[in-house]
């Protein structure tokens, strides 16, 4: 046996973890995606078929692998195929199009991209590609008669992924992460979220993004759930899961439980089979989080904390923690420490404002060829999050901004998320995003970015902010516009923002 053998029989591997379930609940659903479905064996065997496909490519070990596709069971077995195969799967955001795309494919050095064939025309010129499914020669199409993949396991400290950052304020960097950090992540995830086998989990947001990818499938795929898998957010499908008793899990960012909550069935139908709501990806406006519960009070609500290179999970509130701390993002999760910093990396007293920083077996191994990038990131043997927030006496983390989003206006910080949350408490704002803009007199202005749920006018909605917040912190501009710019996974992007209206 070599060494690799070795460490991976000794370890744990992300693939390995399906094979578990596969040993241990053969005969069970693992995956349901449209009219197709898998059980945990057959699975398993895809898996297989799909790391032999794949290696007869001529692909060899630490080979880097794109994946631009839609939500699907290829897409997932695509993933666990890389894993398997040893080679590191890169997800791409499928919304990605010309430089932003080519940049992703060329910095990861992507030897091979598992496209679906709407997608793949988008791809700069001389990339390789394999359809991932709905083509003949697809990878899914190949499992009948692919040879199955059981050479040498990978290691645990092997890469399995480039985990990309969303780039809400910089160019995305490829977070190094291997099997380790990934596992580690997966049993942090059961055991805050209380993921069972007997959950009727349901995946509705894009897959190449982590939080739904490895702390919502992947853990429920190593403990023997059900899983069903849409292709998109779709508020009338998941009502209708629901009623019919398919679905009694939800993971959603706040712009879609903001959906749902709008949408017109949402008062009618039965949804008491709902039980476990989780959010996360972006910041739950509180008097949001407050509609939701008094229209769903037995529901158990979860909110999820952290970012791509912990993968992603750091903090959870749980259900039973939410009274009386509902703008908390709770406390670490079973394999991550924290805590909260100033400029120097010197420990802040509990209440003060600081950067948050972690340490974990989770944590990404620095970034895919930027030496100064994770020099930056990683310091004193503690990983900067780049998030400011707050921790209290019994140890909960609450967010107050990223660290480059909090404003300097005339000298002052002003953290973007109480002003946001000041905007939300009236009726006639459906969402909005506060940022600073360059300003001659106040360094940067406040300036929030509203789209109306009703009629209102920028003098009331100043007077409505200034009524609960001090009036430096209320916005010296308020701009309505039709829609706010965010990513597949639901966060806003800022940078956009400012981008798009600095003069």
């Amino acid at each position: 046996m070599t060494t690799s053998q070795a460490a991976g029989a000794a370890g744990s591997t992300v693939d390995g973890m399906l094979r578990r379930s596969a040993r241990r609940t053969p005969a069970r659903v693992a995956v349901r995606y449209g009219a197709r479905s898998w059980t945990y064996e057959e699975l398993d065997d895809a898996v297989s078929r799909a790391a032999g496909a794949l290696r007869a490519l001529g692909l060899a070990p630490g080979d880097r692998v794109g994946a631009y596709g839609h939500n699907s069971d290829a897409y997932l077995i695509g993933f666990l195929g890389c894993s398997r195969a040893g080679l590191v799967h890169v997800p791409i955001n499928q919304n990605l199009t010309g430089d932003d795309l080519a940049y992703l494919v060329e910095q990861s050095g992507s030897a091979l991209v598992l496209a679906d064939p709407d997608l793949a025309g988008r791809l700069p010129e001389g990339a390789r590609t394999l359809a991932l499914r709905d083509a003949d020669d697809s990878l899914l199409a190949r499992l009948a008669t692919a040879v199955p993949y059981d050479d040498a396991e990978p290691a645990s400290d092997d890469l399995v992924q480039l985990l990309y950052t969303s780039g809400t304020t910089a160019l995305p960097k490829g977070a190094r992460m291997p099997h380790r950090a990934l596992v580690h992540e997966y049993v942090s995830a059961i055991h805050a979220l209380d993921l069972k086998e007997t959950d009727r989990p349901v995946h509705a947001l894009p897959l190449y993004h982590s939080a739904q990818m490895h702390v919502f499938l992947l853990p429920y795929l190593a403990v023997g759930a059900t899983n069903t898998i849409l292709d998109a957010p779709d508020a009338t499908r998941v009502l209708d899961l629901v009623e019919a008793g398919e679905a009694d899990s939800l993971f959603a960012p706040p712009t879609v439980w903001i959906g749902l909550s709008q949408h017109p069935d949402f008062a009618t139908r039965d949804l008491s089979g709902l039980r476990k709501a989780y959010y996360g990806a972006s910041i739950m406006p509180v008097p949001v989080l407050e509609r939701l519960r008094a229209r769903l009070p037995a529901l158990a609500f979860y909110n999820c904390f952290g970012q791509s290179e912990i993968g992603p999970l750091a903090t959870v509130l749980g259900p039973d923690e939410h009274e009386g701390r509902m703008d908390s993002c709770g406390r670490p999760v079973l394999f991550v420490e924290a805590k909260v910093v100033d400029e120097d990396g010197k420990d802040v007293p509990d209440g003060t404002p600081g950067e948050v920083v972690y340490r974990s077996p989770q944590l990404c191994d620095g970034y895919w060829d930027k030496p100064e990038e994770t020099r930056q990131a990683f310091r004193d043997g503690w990983f900067r999050s780049g998030d400011l927030a707050v921790r209290d006496a019994e140890g909960y983390f609450t967010v107050v901004d990223r660290v480059k989003d909090v404003i300097n206006s005339g000298g002052v910080l002003v953290a973007s998320r109480q002003v946001e949350d000041a905007l939300y408490t009236h009726p006639a704002v459906a969402e909005t995003a506060v940022v600073g803009l360059p300003d001659e007199r106040w360094i940067e202005a406040v300036t929030a970015f509203v789209v109306r749920a009703d009629e209102v006018t920028e003098p009331e909605l100043l007077a409505h902010v200034r009524d609960r917040l001090a009036h430096f912190k209320a916005p010296k501009r308020i701009v309505f516009v039709n829609e706010l710019p965010r990513n597949a996974s639901g966060k806003i992007l800022k940078r956009e923002l400012r981008d798009r209206f600095t003069a």
